[in-house]
């Protein structure tokens, strides 16, 4: 599995690390390796710091073995560093250079591309552990799905974009989807509110660790994606920790910790010993270290001491496009948000659907639609309708744009609730679009999406404005590529010109929305915001 598009949004991860030499004669830290040969080939080897223990195992023992039946003579020094640091590194040029590197997933490898050469896999797998879920049993009620399981509890995901695990369980749920008929509502409606609220916090998680801390609190309902090796061992430091790993019915994708080769020159040296340290790993001594580390084998062998969680079925590998496609989507979604909510009281909005007017259904629908920002986000409001402001004007600025502290949060809400459609008011669209295009730039946020979110149920019947093609090209002139302020078009009902707000929008680099049916509007409204 391989990760691309997203290579420059991967955050450094800083890590205190230990590096060991292993060979014939004493290395960094006075282990002795043996004195099998006199001059060993010195190798450079990096690697996920949760397998340093096991590797150093494996390499003090083949440094012994170095010059007899053939066994190379090799000294590794080892330095155990997170995979994200290593791409980035090895990506950008910075840093030096190992001659292998042995992540923890497969994910990382073409994101070490220097725009010179991909590094290649010496030994697909050196070890491997399953993506599992943490977390106090009462929070696991439906596990037959990693989507379900999201939904019934608050995941607590590690940086997807900065470590393994975070990563496979983003994946896991679109691969589970080849098994299921889930639907793209139904992903968006768990996947966006968890990215805003995830998105939006000063840091994002990076010591699985301190999220099963809090996953063992009382009365926590968080579960934790992490691989099954950081359970177990933390299983075995915290005994009463209360916590259970469970592996959703699905499936799951595993950690597989490859041995990369990295080097610039004689790549086929550090390739042959590469091999040989895959073949060591894999020897009684080595085997033992890995397994009482909680790593099971390259075939997913389950651990000793009915340990984990027992056989496993794995899922469906994303293919690089998908993973792509996946990531870069979250990294948008995480991305805050300083937008306007501008929301049509024209006269047809009294219009019912049912036993709701088109207002109440709007009015519910943008307020349940606020609950998937978090306090982080920044939103106002307005309203529009033909010259329903004292001047004049076809919009009332009713609250300026704000981050939604619970202030702000019940100001929005309180106001929403008190709009009432005005009699015989027209849809003052385009003086409108133009207001709220001009209101977002002069208030930009160069660290957020900026954005206007549109409600409306009809199409411009101001006579006083400006014609459809007038709009667009001042909407257009409005336009800054470095500084983009994009309409998302959110339409219902049967009076709706979809062409009309699908050029609104698009003039802007925005998208609109129809739905016929305002009921179905808050799925629109998640669809829109995985869109933006």
């Amino acid at each position: 599995m391989y990760i691309t598009a997203v290579g420059l949004l991967v955050l450094a991860i800083g890590g205190v690390f230990v590096v060991r030499s292993f060979g014939s004669e004493a290395g960094a830290d006075g282990i002795l390796g043996g004195k099998a040969c006199s001059d060993p080939t010195q190798v450079k080897l990096t690697a996920a710091p949760e397998l340093q223990p096991a590797l150093e195992t494996a390499a003090k023992s083949l440094s012994a073995k170095g010059g007899k039946d053939g066994v190379p003579c090799l000294q590794f020094t080892i330095t155990g560093t997170p995979a994200a640091k290593v791409a980035r590194e090895l990506a950008s040029g910075t840093g030096e250079r190992p001659d292998l590197w042995i992540p923890d997933s497969s994910l990382w490898v073409s994101q070490a591309d220097d725009g010179e050469s991909v590094p290649t896999i010496a030994v697909p797998s050196v070890a491997s552990s399953p993506m599992v879920l943490v977390g106090q049993g009462a929070n696991f009620a439906d596990t037959s799905t990693w989507l379900r399981a999201f939904g019934g509890a608050q995941p607590a995901l590690l940086d997807p974009l900065g470590t393994s695990p975070g990563a496979l369980a983003l994946l896991a749920i679109q691969s589970e989807r080849q098994k299921t008929s889930t639907s793209d509502t139904e992903v968006n409606t768990v996947v966006v509110p968890l990215a805003q609220r995830l998105g939006s916090m000063p840091k994002p998680y990076t010591d699985v660790n301190a999220l099963f801390g809090r996953a063992a609190q009382d009365g926590s309902t968080i579960i934790v994606p992490a691989s099954e090796q950081a359970f177990v061992k933390y299983q075995e430091e915290n005994p009463e920790g209360g916590l259970k790993a469970v592996m959703p019915g699905t499936g799951t994708l595993t950690l597989d910790y490859p041995i990369v080769v990295t080097a610039r020159t004689d790549t086929s040296k550090a390739s042959d010993a590469g091999k040989a340290l895959g073949v060591e790993m894999f020897e009684d001594a080595a085997s033992q270290a890995r397994d009482q580390a909680g790593f099971r084998d390259q075939l997913l062998g389950q651990l000793s001491g009915g340990r984990g969680v027992g056989e496993i079925e794995q899922l469906p590998k994303p293919n690089g496009e998908a993973i792509n496609r996946i990531l870069g989507s979250w990294s948008k979604l995480s991305l805050a948000t300083h937008s306007l909510a501008v929301i049509d009281v024209s006269g047809s909005m009294s219009e019912k659907v049912g036993n709701k007017t088109r207002m109440q259904l709007t009015i519910e629908a943008a307020t349940s639609g606020l609950s998937l920002f978090p306090d982080t986000a920044s939103l106002g409001l307005w309203t529009f309708s033909s010259n329903v402001a004292k001047d004049g004007a076809d919009y009332n600025k009713l609250i300026p744009i704000k981050p939604l502290s619970p202030k702000q949060r019940k100001t929005i809400g309180n106001v929403l609730k008190a709009q009432k459609p005005i009699p015989n008011g027209g849809t003052g669209l385009y003086q409108t679009a133009i207001a709220a295009v001009q209101a977002v730039r002069s208030d930009y946020d160069p660290n957020a999406i900026n954005s206007i979110l549109l409600f409306t149920d009809g199409k411009n019947d101001d006579p006083g404005s400006a014609d459809l093609e007038a709009t667009i090209k001042t909407l257009q002139s409005l336009n800054n590529p470095d500084r983009p302020v994009r309409i998302i078009a959110l339409g219902m009902g049967p009076d709706i010109n979809p062409e009309e707000l699908n050029r609104l929008a698009q003039a802007t680099g925005g998208r609109a929305y129809i739905a016929k049916d305002p009921g179905v509007l808050r799925q629109v409204f998640i669809d829109a915001l995985q869109n933006r």
